[in-house]
């Protein structure tokens, strides 16, 4: 603290840019400093906060004052008192979502024995948040703090609850909001809180933090920042009484470009605005994007993102025998015409919509999975696919469509899982109580949980009929109001509207006036084409979590849109980009680079594609129980079919709406699946199979490796890859079985099993 001075007529107090605002505030209050003082902080944006006017008995109110306490230190979590069933008797409301709940626990249950106004410091949740007594959550609150003093006058004050007219926190701000931080920065932040009278308070201290990239930019419980090592952006919110702030951060490298890599990235083409945008962000970074991957390596990618399979060995060659310049963008719209097309993304599909047979039934979930892949072959718009869903109605057997509300039965979860799978949002949380790390209330929830409280299924002579009827009120659990249907982020109309609700909700979903519908799809498919996200988890479309790229996010979902919503107008876009097409290879700059698209991740292949992958390579196609001969993994419908391979490379149950259902991690386990696995062991040695043919066809050593490795690799082997297998299949004793052993070889290698 550095000096007392006066500053229109007011107390002034001058702090460093490293002291907690609150601090000072604490001192004015518990020095009871006389009228009102304005904390001047030599922050990178300098502000003012005014403090409370201590010459004036402080008024309390419950929500206001004591429920951002219980936040702030854990005590309303689930990991606490928060929890259904409570802790050791004392039960709160999960992150303070019912204040006249948890007032009433405090200050009246187990006979009022919590608090003790007439000795305040003796009462029960003194002695135990501050340690005085055991505590199974340990010390949580000091008896030097601001918090504890604040506690400790509230119970003093007789536990007033407040009044329904005391000013409410309108929206907190962050300062700074943005900045440019070097590798290692430490910047304090600080929250405002706006109140409906006008007041500005400083609430820094009883906010919670919370990074969504951790490895770029951290910050711990009093809102202190620290930039990390890797070059990226990341957002920090804050939340404080169910209201966010954010402030983003970017972390750029240190060190300018080399000259080899700079000249490089200048000369490299930028196909469309995908480039110029990853281009502009990577500039801002200092990290130079990877060269174009060659022919081969593109064109391995390319089958397994728009097919779920491998070129075959013959496709490879006629790809690389191919020297028009105009190749690549050929072979894109080939394979977008390719009914394999329609497999591999029904797949994705299916998998989102939950197309579950143990919920179903065989023919349901057959039935919605043919109207998936159907609808991608017919070419159907996405905003059409999506709002047939919506309004389905009549008999499932007719509209099998409408199997989803059969699969998600309820209202609220119904809601729940339009929200996740077309709008990318998650408000399950919002039933019980406010987001929180975003702005919905239960409010929003309810509001579209009416859009489907008129869903009925029926039985009748033809099956089961969905059907929409009625006018059922929806009410908020706490007031007990009607709440009427409206989408998220829209006005709450006085009453719900007449006839099928659902129109409603169909007409606004694809409409100029939804900011989420185009993004969350132009996400998915990017994600899924990419490797990653340009918001990370793709189902977490919040204010807290920012896409990496806005512009590009943007870009994409206008591109979504001109195009009438057409998936292979999206794919394609991508497909033709630089960025698509970059190298795995590595520079000095973008060796870490998890988040910038500076170039190709590696990617395990999905259970099934997998699968399929070595069930080609090796010519022996898989049996499935249920399905004919010579179905692909990707052609499964069920996703029940008992097949220990795929269960154990991450193939989603479809119990939830949730991408992360899918796991795409390698495992220990996986790996020693592939090298001694039965199953893979009789593939590679059948007598029908790809080794087994090609050595009874007389082939020389050469060309038999050269087939081997067009088939696993789709490229030709390396000068030293061709000179170790010739060595070794020279010098075997059994040709076939030094074939085999190549097979197994290339089989379990990075290569084979990843996407690059």
């Amino acid at each position: 603290m550095s000096r007392l001075r006066t500053h229109d007529a007011m107390p002034v107090i001058v702090i460093a840019r490293r002291t907690a605002v609150w601090l000072v505030a604490a001192l004015l209050s518990s020095a009871g400093a006389l009228g009102t003082a304005r904390v001047l902080a030599q922050t990178p944006t300098p502000a003012a906060v005014d403090t409370v006017d201590s010459a004036t008995a402080r008024r309390f109110n419950f929500e206001n004052d004591i429920v951002p306490i219980l936040s702030k230190f854990g005590c309303n979590t689930s990991g606490c008192h928060g929890k259904a069933e409570g802790q050791n008797g004392f039960r709160l409301s999960v992150f303070g979502s019912d204040p006249e709940f948890d007032h009433r626990a405090l200050a009246m249950e187990g006979r009022g024995r919590r608090v003790f106004p007439a000795a305040p410091d003796r009462s029960l949740l003194l002695l135990k948040m501050s340690g005085r007594m055991p505590h199974g959550g340990g010390v949580r609150i000091e008896p030097d703090r601001l918090e504890y003093r604040l506690m400790r006058d509230w119970i003093a004050a007789g536990l007033p609850f407040g009044s329904p007219e005391d000013p409410q926190v309108e929206r907190i701000e962050m300062a700074p909001r943005e900045l440019v931080l070097s590798a290692g920065a430490v910047v304090p932040l600080r929250v405002t809180a706006v109140w409906s009278d006008g007041r500005r308070t400083d609430a820094t201290s009883l906010a919670t933090f919370q990074s969504n990239q951790e490895s770029i930019a951290r910050v711990d419980g009093n809102g202190v920042v620290t930039a990390g090592q890797l070059p990226g952006s990341a957002a920090v919110m804050a939340s404080y009484l169910g209201k966010v702030a954010l402030f983003q951060a970017m972390v750029p490298r240190g060190e300018p470009l080399p000259a080899d890599l700079a000249a490089a990235a200048q000369a490299l083409p930028r196909f469309n605005f995908i480039d110029r945008l990853v281009d502009e962000r990577l500039a801002k970074l200092g990290i130079a994007p990877s060269p174009i991957a060659d022919d081969s390596r593109f064109l391995r990618r390319l089958t397994l993102d728009l097919l779920g399979r491998l070129p075959t060995a013959d496709e490879s060659r006629r790809f690389l025998a191919d020297t028009e310049p105009t190749r690549r963008e050929r072979v894109i719209d080939e394979l977008l015409e390719r009914p394999e097309f329609n497999d591999y993304w029904a797949l994705y599909w299916a998998d989102q919509l939950r197309v579950d047979r143990e919920t179903l039934g065989h023919k349901a979930a057959y039935e919605m999975y043919r109207w998936i892949r159907d609808s991608l072959a017919d070419r159907k718009p996405l905003s059409d696919f999506a709002a047939e869903i919506l309004t389905a109605e009549g008999p499932l057997a007719d509209v099998p469509a409408g199997n989803l509300f059969k699969v998600v039965n309820q209202p609220g979860e119904a809601a729940a899982t339009v929200s996740q799978v077309f709008l990318g949002i998650r408000i399950a949380c919002a039933q019980c109580h406010h987001h929180p790390y975003d702005r919905w209330s239960q409010n929003d929830y309810f509001g579209m949980t009416a859009f489907f409280a008129q869903l009925q299924r029926r039985p009748s002579a033809g099956g089961e009929v969905l059907v929409a009827e009625g006018d059922p009120a929806t009410t908020h659990p706490r007031t007990g109001k009607r709440v009427a249907a409206h989408a998220l982020g829209t006005v709450e109309p006085e009453k719900d509207p007449t006839g099928d609700r659902r129109l409603v909700l169909a007409q606004w979903l694809a409409s100029e006036s939804n900011p989420w519908f185009s993004r969350n799809l132009a996400n998915r498919v990017w994600a899924r084409m990419i490797g990653r996200g340009l918001v990370e988890p793709v189902d977490d479309f919040r204010e807290t979590n920012p896409p990496s790229h806005p512009e590009l996010l943007d870009s994409l979902a206008r591109d979504l849109v001109e195009h009438r919503f057409d998936l292979r107008s999206l794919v394609r876009t991508i497909a033709r980009s630089r960025v698509y097409q970059q190298s795995t290879v590595t520079n000095v700059t973008n060796a870490n680079d998890e988040q910038n698209f500076s170039r190709a991740p590696l990617r395990r292949m999905e259970a099934e594609v997998l699968l399929d992958a070595v069930s080609q390579v090796t010519g022996v196609a898989e049996k499935f129980d249920g399905a004919p001969r010579g179905t692909r993994a990707v052609q499964l419908w069920d996703s029940r079919v008992d097949h220990y391979f795929l269960s154990l490379f991450g193939r989603p149950v479809r119990k939830t709406a949730c991408a992360c259902e899918r796991i795409d991690a390698p495992s220990v386990a996986q790996v020693l699946h592939l090298l001694n696995s039965d199953r893979v062991h009789a593939k590679l040695t059948h007598e029908a199979g790809t080794v087994a043919r090609l050595v009874r066809g007389s082939l020389d050593d050469q060309r038999l490796i050269e087939e081997l490795y067009f088939a696993f690799y789709s490229r030709p082997p390396t000068a030293e890859e061709r000179s170790n297998a010739t060595e070794y299949l020279r010098t075997a004793t059994d040709r076939r079985q030094a074939a085999e052993d190549l097979a197994w070889t290339l089989l379990n290698t990075l290569e084979f099993a990843f996407n690059h």
